[in-house]
């Protein structure tokens, strides 16, 4: 059964990591590949992993550079829930706020002490030889910066031994618009 179910996974992961080649996907098609990634993580990790993905229906049109959110879960799975050691949960959260679209990708992992926390952020905002450990998150940034503007992309905010949250705002583009 599991390996069904990961095969299943995959091969939506796959089909929409391709996108038809597209840039730009929906945000439903975000959740979908997202989905994907945590179905086959949740089979690999077992008891240790718990998700939930709440994003409202009525944001499914919005646009959304393909492959910005798995990234953010890989990080909170790798770098947070598993050095935990014990069970985590990662939440994948939508909100429309105002002219903005918000995604914040929660977990309660082992988060980071403030020093790490300055050297990721400085490492997410500019290229530099030091940051291959952080280049998810820069390449994810820069891709959502380069494509809307510099008054979109990602924040993050982290307590040691409590959790992070990566915050992602993009605006309100659809297909249409």
């Amino acid at each position: 059964d599991d390996v069904v179910e990961v095969v299943g996974s995959l091969s939506k992961y796959f089909r929409t990591s391709l996108s038809k080649g597209k840039d730009l996907v929906t945000l439903k098609d975000e959740e979908t590949h997202v989905c994907s990634y945590l179905q086959i993580q949740k089979v690999r990790y077992g008891d240790i992993l718990e998700y939930e993905i709440d994003i409202p229906k009525e944001l499914y049109v919005y646009r959304i550079p393909k492959i910005t959110l798995q990234p953010l879960v890989e990080n909170a799975l790798y770098h947070g829930i598993k050095n935990k050691r014990s069970k985590g949960k990662i939440s994948v959260i939508g909100i429309l706020e105002k002219d903005k679209i918000i995604i914040k990708v929660i977990d309660n992992g082992l988060g980071m002490n403030p020093e790490r926390l300055k050297q990721v952020i400085e490492s997410m905002q500019k290229k530099t030889e030091n940051n291959k450990d952080f280049y998810g998150l820069y390449n994810v940034n820069e891709r959502i910066r380069m494509i809307f503007g510099s008054d979109y992309g990602l924040s993050i905010q982290s307590i040691y031994e409590v959790g992070t949250e990566v915050t992602v705002c993009l605006p309100c583009v659809t297909f249409d618009s």
